[in-house]
């Protein structure tokens, strides 16, 4: 089974994107994040001809926004909002008895500091919220995907040390995803297959030449519970930032034995 998981920064933007990575790559799963549109204005059946009969989501008008598309059939689709906070960040769904939980984490702003920014205070509860869940409802042959905005390793980020006080590589921050993925027991499988080296996910508009300056960081994610360690390859489609009207990040991708 390959599951592919991409912020598309905009669902209806990168449609012709969208085709061409399930042209190319043929996933099993693609798992979306910050879709920016509403549940019925995704268009999700522009990719049936390709095979991907189905399909689910939870929108929200310009901002956030989760969704799957499937050649798979989708069971217990479930949407949880945490913190009832009334955004569209969560989705998960059952396939061939494995649970996928589909996350777009809040990002927190600029200042690191949840006495100044409360997006940044927001950020952490959020965590500490999905944790709390997890911690009740102990995952068993799960996955979990999605931009979760924080690049945790050293390796995640193109100067660990610049970056200690910008958000997204705060210890703050980091020190709480570590911990919630201690206590669901979860695997990042990327660096299990990929345990050197400096890989990232994202790489900021701002730069004029992203591939020259290479100022990137790793956002993304995929993690499978302990009981469930069958994956054959995570990678980073590194290319598609170099795609006409690209996302500011790329897809993951993860193949499994099943």
């Amino acid at each position: 089974m390959k599951v592919i998981t991409w912020n598309v920064n905009s669902i209806r933007l990168r449609s012709s994107l969208i085709y061409r990575l399930l042209e190319i790559e043929k996933p099993d799963i693609l798992c979306l994040q910050e879709c920016k549109s509403i549940t019925e204005q995704m268009s999700l059946d522009l990719f049936e001809s390709l095979g991907y009969l189905f399909s689910a989501s939870w929108g929200q008008k310009s901002y956030n926004g989760v969704a799957f598309i499937s050649k798979i059939p989708l069971e217990k689709i479930e949407k949880i909002d945490f913190l009832n906070c009334k955004e569209a960040r969560h989705i998960s769904v059952v396939v061939n008895g494995i649970t996928i939980h589909n996350f777009y984490f809040p990002a927190g702003g600029d200042i690191p500091d949840i006495n100044l920014n409360k997006k940044f205070r927001f950020k952490l509860e959020y965590i500490r919220e999905v944790e709390k869940f997890f911690n009740l409802n102990k995952p068993f042959k799960s996955i979990l995907v999605g931009d979760l905005n924080i690049a945790p390793e050293i390796d995640d980020v193109w100067d660990h040390k610049k970056l200690l006080n910008v958000v997204s590589h705060t210890p703050d921050e980091v020190n709480l995803l570590k911990e919630f993925q201690a206590n669901g027991l979860w695997v990042d499988i990327f660096r299990k297959h990929n345990p050197k080296g400096k890989h990232f996910s994202w790489w900021s508009y701002r730069s004029r030449d992203w591939k020259l300056s290479n100022r990137g960081r790793r956002l993304d994610h995929i993690w499978v519970t302990e009981d469930f360690k069958k994956s054959l390859n995570c990678y980073i489609l590194k290319s598609l930032r170099d795609w006409e009207r690209p996302s500011d990040h790329v897809p993951v991708v993860a193949e499994f034995k099943i």
